[in-house]
């Protein structure tokens, strides 16, 4: 595993009214590391207890943020998607310019300074030298939440401002951060001498260095340094926008997957058991929005961050369609295939601008693709951990992350739950 992306000091942007991006120390090489900024604080040993990628208590800790853990028995979803109220299909009336989509969770930044709920907003902005390389900000105007929009590729020591954070005196902090980086903070919380916490999701399922990044760049178009947005979008097609205003888009069958190394995605982002985000508050993503956003509403805290949108957001129940055992069983098949490196692809060239065109209207949609994405993430996290960290499998993988992929063909994963389960046979051992 290599080190972290951002495994020098980080330096610091410009310094602009509003917003902070101070530098932050050198990070502590950790294997399975994702950088989150722990690692970069004045007691890095915290890493030990906090990373979720040691031995994540899922159940102790949604009980803890949202008052129970997730039911599957009386909630379906929530075996999918974790502890919720509700979840929405959403976007702003008035979309933000120059957002990922509509601009929700940005919005919502603005709205938890401007009613003075939080006294900052922890999240990052992009670097001065590469808007595509994420940097760590401290942000307390509203209006400067607009350069933290979009996508970013790399990875950012967030939780390494939370000292910053501590010493400028806010007490009520906003953040908006991935899985990795929230576990941890949701284990400190109670350390942190925070009044306030309002923490906004997003989902992520895969991450690689900003390096890399530009390389996949480069093999998608000829102008990868004109490319200022990149999405991957829930009807099976990568968006780009181009500096000047041009676009493009391909369908997902004819990426150049096959083109890129054996450890673009490093074995961090293969193995995470947490796509939704399931101990914010509030998750924004997109993938069961149907060309919206995707709102998973977790807690009452949730619920009040969207009470400060008000009429802002227009909302309706997510739809769903298709059926996903097909294509999940064949991300299976190829990920096994791959031992260990990147899916393989058996389908011809001449079949895939055809398949891809007809997937946004057979394949898995809404909901279901959501379901299906958790189901293949969930099968790569089995599948890289018993081939290349095998004694992990039990201390990292969660019971709801078996249950996924309960019924599919997976091999040899099957004898290793079963001796991974504890002495009552409710699931992996503690």
């Amino acid at each position: 595993m290599e080190t972290p992306a951002n495994a020098s000091q980080v330096q610091p942007q410009s310094p602009a009214e509003g917003m902070q991006t101070p530098p932050v120390a050198a990070a502590a090489w950790r294997e399975l590391c994702t950088d989150c900024g722990l690692s970069r604080t004045t007691d890095p040993g915290r890493c030990g207890r906090a990373c979720q990628f040691l031995r994540p208590d899922y159940p102790a800790m949604e009980r803890r943020v949202h008052g129970r853990a997730r039911d599957p028995g009386q909630h379906p979803d929530e075996l999918h998607f974790g502890v919720h109220r509700r979840m929405l299909q959403a976007a702003l009336r008035h979309p933000r310019p120059g957002a990922q989509w509509t601009g929700i969770t940005t919005r919502l930044g603005e709205r938890l300074l401007e009613t003075g709920t939080v006294d900052a907003i922890l999240t990052v902005t992009g670097a001065p030298d590469d808007s595509w390389h994420p940097q760590p900000a401290l942000v307390t105007e509203p209006a400067l939440m607009a350069e933290c929009r979009g996508m970013r590729m790399g990875y950012a020591p967030l939780l390494a401002l939370l000292e910053t954070a501590r010493a400028r005196g806010y007490r009520r902090l906003g953040v908006i951060a991935l899985p990795c980086q929230v576990y941890p903070l949701r284990v400190l919380e109670h350390e942190l001498g925070l009044e306030r916490l309002e923490i906004i999701g997003t989902p992520c399922a895969d991450n690689t260095t900003t390096e890399r990044f530009h390389e996949f760049l480069g093999l998608l178009t000829a102008e990868p340094g004109q490319v200022n947005y990149l999405e991957f979008r829930a009807d099976y097609y990568v968006e780009l926008h181009f500096q000047g205003g041009g676009k493009e888009e391909m369908p997902f069958l004819q990426l150049p997957i096959s083109q890129l190394p054996s450890d673009f995605w490093p074995l961090t982002c293969r193995t995470c058991v947490d796509y939704t985000n399931a101990l914010a508050d509030l998750t924004v993503g997109y993938m069961a929005g149907r060309g919206e956003q995707w709102l998973i509403v977790r807690n009452q805290r949730g619920e009040r961050l969207l009470e400060l949108l008000g009429d802002e957001l227009r909302c309706r129940e997510p739809r769903s369609g298709g059926k996903r055992r097909g294509p999940v069983q064949g991300f299976i098949n190829n990920t096994e295939r791959a031992a260990g490196g990147m899916p393989t692809r058996g389908m011809p060239n001449w079949l895939r601008p055809i398949v891809g065109r007809l997937m946004p209207y057979v394949g898995p949609r809404g909901l279901e693709l959501a379901r299906a994405r958790l189901e293949m993430k969930a099968a790569e996290t089995l599948i890289h951990l018993h081939q290349v960290a095998p004694r992990r499998v039990k201390s990292m993988v969660p019971d709801h992350v078996w249950q996924l992929v309960a019924g599919y063909q997976i091999s040899g994963i099957t004898e290793v739950h079963e001796e991974n389960r504890g002495q009552d046979g409710s699931g992996p051992a503690a």
